[in-house]
């Protein structure tokens, strides 16, 4: 198992070598050179603690505006897809219930995403491959502002899509891969 310091590194790799380095997202360039993406490491083993420890989270992020962004990592749960995509139901649920609707939303990650309708082999499901299971909290109101900066974002999915089908499904886990490939 790997230490927390590592995941972070891999986590970190993996957003550079391959979310900025393939314009997956094209806002993470900027909150990475800012350093002001905060990676967490939950090793709960619970759905409830790690319901707690995104609300927790949360409330970080609440208290400390000069962090744009956090990866809540999960390496020791979510094993299962369909597991994960039960917790993020969830997840949402308690955002909304506690008032959060509008102020912060989830991007989801998990190593083994499938798109709905996708074969688990298609290309296009790396958009969303991570080296662990993942939720990226993000602030709506960035979002917002980062849209109106960047114009039509509708395009970034078909986009990502074409190009990663263009890479192959062999050669985006290879890149996937190599993000394990860090000196903790």
């Amino acid at each position: 198992m790997h230490a927390d310091n590592q995941i972070v590194a891999q986590t970190l790799n993996w957003v550079r070598t391959f979310i900025v380095a393939h314009d997956i997202c094209p806002f993470a360039q900027r909150e990475l050179a800012r350093d002001t993406i905060r990676v967490e490491v939950v090793r709960s083993k619970k759905i409830e603690v790690a319901l707690e420890e995104l609300m927790v989270e949360v409330q970080w992020l609440d208290e400390h505006p000069e962090t744009e962004t956090t990866l809540l990592v999960f390496p020791t749960l979510f094993k299962s897809f369909d597991h994960y995509l039960d917790f993020v139901e969830l997840a949402e649920s308690i955002l909304v219930d506690q008032g959060y609707e509008g102020v912060y939303q989830l991007a989801t990650f998990h190593p083994d995403y499938c798109f709905d309708g996708a074969e688990p082999d298609d290309a296009s499901n790396y958009t969303n491959r991570s080296p662990y299971a993942m939720v990226h909290l993000l602030r709506e109101e960035s979002v917002e502002k980062a849209i109106e900066f960047y114009g039509d974002t509708d395009a970034i999915p078909e986009r990502n899509i074409a190009k990663l089908t263009a890479m192959g499904s062999e050669a985006a886990e290879q890149q996937l891969q190599h993000c394990f490939d860090v000196n903790s």
